[in-house]
C-alpha cells in the first residue's frame, strides 16, 4: 500500500502567528510524527527524463524524506539511458530498486 500525506495549512499564521489557535500548537507534534514514515516512489516513462528530473528535484526539496524509483516500473528512451539514469539517481541518494 503507498501512502500519501497531504498537510493543509500548516503555516505560522495559523498555527502560532495572528489566526493561530492553542488547538493548532497542540497537533504540530503529531504531525510532525506523521511526516516521519512517509517516502515517495516514482514508476513511470521516461527514465532518463522525466522520472529523473522529478526523483531528484522531490529529493533535494524534502531532502528529508526517503525518495524511491523502481526501475522494473520505468523505462527509458534506450536501455543505455534508462541505466544511465537509475545510477544518477543512486549518487544522488535516491533509493533504486
Amino acid at each position: 500500500m503507498r501512502n500519501l500525506l497531504v498537510v493543509v495549512d500548516m503555516q505560522n499564521d495559523f498555527i502560532d502567528g495572528s489566526l493561530g489557535t492553542k488547538e493548532a500548537v497542540a497537533i504540530v507534534d503529531n504531525v510532525i510524527a506523521e511526516k516521519e514514515d512517509i517516502t515517495v516512489t516514482l514508476v513511470g516513462l521516461c527514465t532518463d527524463i522525466y522520472v529523473v528530473s522529478n526523483a531528484i528535484l522531490i529529493k533535494a526539496y524534502l531532502s528529508e524524506i526517503p525518495v524511491k524509483v523502481i526501475a522494473s516500473c520505468c523505462a527509458g528512451v534506450t536501455p543505455e539511458s534508462h541505466e544511465a539514469a537509475l545510477t544518477t539517481m543512486r549518487m544522488c541518494q535516491v533509493q533504486v530498486e
